[in-house]
Parts: structure tokens; sequence; C-alpha cells
């Protein structure tokens, strides 16, 4: 149980005063401090729903201790680590992470090419100075907490969930000095009886893309499910869940393009009904009220809202997904499908949390190597490691 520091009160979660104390300290904009080390972590308090929540500050995880819920696993097993300090810079003192980008919110007249996918998961272009479009969606599933499972939430996590707390860690991101939430659209959850609500709330989000202009325009980030690619004339139109009756054209170069470079998101997505097929894009419009998709990337997630990028995560994640201990999954950013990383992390195993590692079959002697730094750097970590080549999945150390 959580022990903080509330305006000068020390209590726990689990106390009768504790949500009386918690909204006094949010209505009076007072700081809570973890008290899971010396000296006790800084956090913030969200207002999610019609809840109050204790959550730690933008990429805080790693400086609570390791037994506290706030912790993380070190960044340096993730594609998190190689960003820190440049692509992500933090403001410890206004708790907030300023980003670069490596991608456009803006285009200029009607010269820019529309529907153009993201730069591909292994290319040598992307780095760690600058944000992929994929990367920006790992950092917020990150961020939200998505990225957290035990047991003990199967059947409490739904898209209500997920759009508030990807919604909440934008909040907190800057972009060039403007707020992530203004470039950013995502969805809220539809309900028929709100439809002329919801969709009102929705026009006057985005009503500045229709707007002519003879200059640079103005385009926004959109994170939504994918239900659907139709068939239109000359491209596809992309539909989005919780959007019903919206539509978006990507024409039919970036639809080649795009099956070619997330042929894996795609066929996880296609193989059964209960993964979620996960999309991030930039989008524009024009004053006849169209609205084109400029760039693109996809990501799968299970029913649980767990990312996954190939079948032997699929498996992985499905294993450790019925067990009430904690793990984090880990996610690639801009690394490269040629690199290794923690593919997840049991953070309640014993005596150590332990990292697990997948190799997969096309790995080579450097992949290897690699990963033996990698293991190497953090005696702090027990290690799990999957070499799909020699057969089954070992047993799980939980």
């Amino acid at each position: 149980m959580r022990r903080f520091l509330l305006n000068g009160v020390v209590c726990q979660e689990d106390d009768d005063a504790f949500d009386d104390l918690l909204s006094r300290a949010y209505r009076a904009k007072v700081r809570p401090h973890c008290l899971c080390c010396d000296p006790p972590v800084p956090m913030y308090i969200a207002h999610i729903g019609d809840q109050l929540i204790v959550k730690r500050m933008p990429l805080s995880g790693g400086i609570h201790g390791p037994g506290c819920p706030s912790y993380e696993p070190p960044y340096e097993l993730s594609g998190l680590g190689p960003l820190m300090g440049s692509a992500i810079k933090l403001d410890t003192s206004a708790g907030t992470a300023s980003l670069r980008l490596n991608f456009s919110l803006s285009k200029l007249g009607t010269t820019s090419k529309s529907g153009e996918t993201s730069e591909a998961p292994d290319s040598v272009r992307a780095d760690g100075k600058k944000l992929s479009l994929r990367a920006l969606l790992h950092l917020l599933w990150h961020e939200s907490g998505l990225t957290e499972w035990t047991a003990r939430w199967t059947g409490k996590r739904h898209w209500w969930q997920v759009y508030h707390h990807l919604s909440e860690a934008a909040e907190l991101m800057e972009v060039r000095g403007e707020r992530l939430t203004d470039r950013l659209f995502i969805p809220e959850p539809f309900r028929t009886d709100d439809k002329a609500t919801i969709e009102q709330r929705r026009a006057q989000r985005l009503a500045d893309l229709f707007q002519a202009s003879n200059g640079s325009k103005k385009l926004m980030v959109l994170i939504g499910e994918i239900k659907d690619f139709s068939d239109a004339r000359n491209g596809r139109q992309v539909v989005i869940k919780h959007m019903p009756g919206f539509r978006l054209f990507l024409d039919d170069p970036a639809w080649r393009l795009l099956r070619r470079r997330f042929e894996t998101e795609l066929m996880l997505w296609q193989a059964s009904d209960t993964p979620h097929l996960m999309a991030i894009m930039t989008i524009g419009g024009s004053p006849a009220g169209i609205t084109t998709i400029h760039e693109i990337a996809l990501m799968v997630v299970t029913e649980q809202w767990l990312p996954i990028e190939n079948a032997f995560e699929q498996r992985l994640v499905e294993r450790i997904a019925r067990s009430p201990a904690k793990s984090v999954k880990g996610l690639r950013f801009n690394l490269a499908r040629s690199q290794p990383l923690a593919n997840a992390t049991l953070l309640e195993a014993s005596p150590l949390p332990c990292a697990l590692y997948i190799v997969p079959p096309d790995a080579g002697e450097e992949f290897e190597a690699a990963l033996n730094v990698m293991i190497d750097a953090r005696p702090d970590l027990a290690s799990w490691i999957w070499r799909v080549s020699d057969g089954e999945m070992p047993s799980l150390p939980i």
C-alpha cells in the first residue's frame, strides 16, 4: 500500500481520511510526495472520470523504490532509454515533458503529399534525437500506465479507461512550447444517447483543419482504434471506432505502403477477433470537409490493451496476463526490430524483479551480443530468455 505526504500529513491509500485529504490537496494544488524512498518522490493528482488518482510524474518511475506500485523497470531495457534528454526533455519543476518530433504538424498550401506512412519500424533513419510517430504512441501508452497489468484488472480495462488515461498523459507533454493536447484528438467513448453532443464536440475540436489558408495549414494527431479499411475510389476510407459516420481518406500509394511496412501488425489483427488495432496518424482537412491522412503508424494491442509486435510476444503477454503478479510490457519506441529489448518485466518476481527477453528465430550474433550487454548491465534484475528457435516457451518465474 502506497504511503504519501499530503499537505504535511503522512497517510496511505487505505486510510479512512485519505479521500478527504486527497480532495483538499487537489483543490489547493498541493503536490503529493511518495514515501517509498528517501528523499520522497514528487507526484501529482489526476482527475479521471469522477475519481482523483495519485500518479507518478512524467518518466519518474525509475526513481521510485523497487517495491513501490509506481516503480518502473529501467528505461535502458526498452526503446525509451535512448530518447531521454534528446527527444524527451523533462522540466521537473513544472512536471512536464518537452518532445521533439520527426514528423510535421503542418503542411504548406496544397503542395504536401498526403497519405505518407510513418517511417518503417526498422528504418535506419529513426534515431534517439526525435520521436517518430510510432514512438509518440508508445510514449503515451507508457505514460498512461497502459503497459502495466495484473490479472486482478481482468474485465476492468475498456476504451473509457484508455481514453481518459491517454488524455491525462498528454496533458503533461509539450511540443515546441505548445501543449500536446492542443494538437491531439482521441475519440471519446461513443454513446448513442449523446450522439449529437459528442459530434458537436468533435466538430469544434477539428474545426481548424477545414479552414482555407494560403500559407501553412495545421495538422492534428489522431489516436484511435481501427474498425475497418473500407474501399474508396482511388484509396481507402479509414473507419475509427467511436467515430461513427466519420471517414478519413488514405490514397492508394499510401495504402500499399502501409500494408508493406505494417504487414505483421495487420496479420496479427486479422488472425483473431480479440486484438485491437491502434492507429496514430496526422490528419488534415480541406474547405470541402474532406479529412485526409498524411502519415500513419499502427500498433496491435491485446484484449487487455497491452501492446504486442509479433506472435511470440502475443504468447508471452497472454501467459503473464493470467498472473496476479504485476508486469510491465516493454516498448520499442524508435528501436529497430533487429535490436533486443526487455519484452516485459515481472516486478514481483523473487528474489529480484525479472526482465523477460525473446530471441526471435532470425536473430544473429549481433543480437545475442547486444542482449548479453543489456543483461550484464543490470545485475539488480534477474533475466529470463526464450530463444524461439530452441522450442517452447520456458516456464515463467511467477
